[in-house]
């Protein structure tokens, strides 16, 4: 089932009732919204006189919806999950936590295969060369020891968007509007590692040790490409022209978990993709099957 991402970017009390999520307007006390909260995926609140009840938080996290809350430029500045996603969880932590480095090798080279591939396949949707990035494909090695993801990197922005584009946090546009996407990308994927069973914060190749979410961070790297198409794609169409992230912006972003991707055969919701890929990785960790479940951008 597709969950719903909600985006809150004015004054609201936000409360439970009868299992649903209540949206009040302040000062005038007046309803004007009702949700079903076993129809929520993800919860952004954007503005600082948005007011939450401690029954709706917790009946939110009982139903494993993730928390993004922004900073006073807009931007997503933290994220909150459930800590009990799955009633197997401290099994599967524990195949999570003795995974072998051989095994976390081998889903780091299937993880950066994937993401390499997809990012040819979006320089090919956009009607450029993708053959330097097809040719680093057979280089990846287990635990890719020799840097192919940073290389194909190099190739990948300059192409997708000119040659004087360096993809830096703090850099020019698209950048913002790429940091955006990839919070929300971000949180489904963590998410969904809870929903699985497993520990967002133990990655099988990011380790920082100031990162909660390294787990995430490996895991949305093939998803990234998607993202970047439809960034890409906002701005071919002129409605991307500075570093300004509007509300339209926010709106048609929002919808990226909805677009069908192609995955085991299967085609279906990013969201629903995302949720398959890191079950397949659970049942790596466990000695199940050998290779995470990725979709393809065709």
């Amino acid at each position: 089932m597709i969950k719903r991402t909600l985006y809150f970017g004015n004054p609201a009390y936000l409360h439970k009732s009868q299992h649903q999520l209540k949206i009040k307007v302040p000062k005038v006390e007046e309803e004007i919204g009702s949700i079903p909260i076993e129809d929520i995926g993800i919860v952004i609140l954007d503005h600082s006189q948005i007011t939450i009840s401690h029954a709706l938080i917790q009946e939110l996290l009982e139903n494993n919806v993730a928390f993004i809350t922004c900073n006073a430029q807009h931007h997503p500045a933290g994220l909150l999950l459930n800590l009990d996603g799955h009633s197997a969880q401290a099994e599967r932590f524990r195949y999570q936590i003795e995974a072998s480095e051989p095994l976390k090798k081998q889903l780091w080279q299937q993880t950066v295969f994937q993401k390499v591939k997809n990012q040819a396949a979006v320089l090919k949707k956009c009607g450029m060369e993708s053959k330097r990035l097809d040719m680093l494909l057979p280089r990846i090695k287990s635990g890719d020891t020799t840097n192919v993801e940073a290389r194909a990197a190099v190739i990948y922005w300059k192409l997708l968007f000119g040659e004087g584009f360096i993809r830096d946090r703090y850099g020019c546009v698209p950048n913002a509007h790429l940091n955006y996407i990839y919070t929300i990308l971000r949180a489904t994927v963590a998410r969904a590692l809870v929903s699985s069973g497993l520990l967002p914060t133990f990655g099988i190749f990011h380790s920082n040790k100031y990162n909660a979410y390294a787990l995430a961070d490996d895991i949305m790297e093939p998803y990234r490409p998607f993202a970047d198409l439809m960034i890409y794609e906002m701005m071919q169409n002129g409605t991307i022209y500075d570093e300004d992230i509007t509300l339209e912006h926010k709106k048609e972003i929002l919808s990226f978990e909805t677009m069908d991707v192609w995955g085991n055969k299967k085609k279906g919701p990013l969201m629903v993709a995302v949720s398959r890929s890191t079950s397949s990785l659970e049942e790596c960790f466990e000695g199940k099957r050998r290779k995470i479940v990725y979709p393809d951008l065709l």
